[in-house]
């Protein structure tokens, strides 16, 4: 029986995700499976992937055919890299230590990588949030700056204005004053 290990649909319609299963090559899709050793979730940033290590090495020792796209997954996860280094321990080319520590020098380092990359989008990010900000003070302040010149131009008309009314004012009460004869 050729056994594949593929995606199996589920969710609605514009947003799916998958189960990742063990199944027969003749089966539907999304019909009968063997086992389901995982889920898929592509509409996350970033898309999440959780799988069964232990369950998936065995299958794919076994001699399970991945399609692409679990083939794809399984590698981001490490199980295609662990069978190929248990494979060369059973030809004799690596020992079962070098192993371990290969495959915890690759886990290890695609950490680092991944979190060094979620710190720099972290930081460019903030670096963007920082920039945005200091455009709005600069526009704010310029709008600021701006009330402020109509305020002191309107404030010194009104003065002006005033002084013109007070001396209008000035000179209506000295030509109403009785002159003195």
């Amino acid at each position: 029986m050729p056994v594949k290990i593929r995606l199996a649909r589920q969710g609605k319609k514009g947003y799916a995700h998958y189960a990742i299963v063990i199944a027969d090559s003749r089966a539907p899709r999304d019909g009968r499976f063997i086992e389901k050793i995982g889920t898929y979730n592509p509409n996350t940033v970033p898309q999440q992937v959780d799988i069964n290590f232990d369950r998936a090495l065995y299958w794919v020792q076994t001699g399970a055919q991945p399609t692409d796209t679990c083939r794809n997954l399984l590698s981001m996860k490490g199980v295609l890299l662990k069978d190929h280094l248990l494979r060369g321990v059973k030809k004799g080319a690596l020992t079962q230590e070098q192993v371990e520590a290969k495959f915890t020098a690759w886990i290890s380092d695609k950490e680092s990588k991944l979190n060094a990359k979620k710190t720099a989008k972290e930081n460019e990010k903030k670096d963007k949030a920082a920039k945005a900000l200091a455009e709005e003070t600069k526009v704010k302040e310029a709008k600021q700056e701006a009330l402020n010149k109509k305020k002191a131009e309107a404030e010194a008309k009104a003065k002006e204005e005033q002084a013109a009314q007070e001396a209008a004012n000035q000179e209506e009460a000295k030509a109403d004053e009785p002159k003195a004869e």
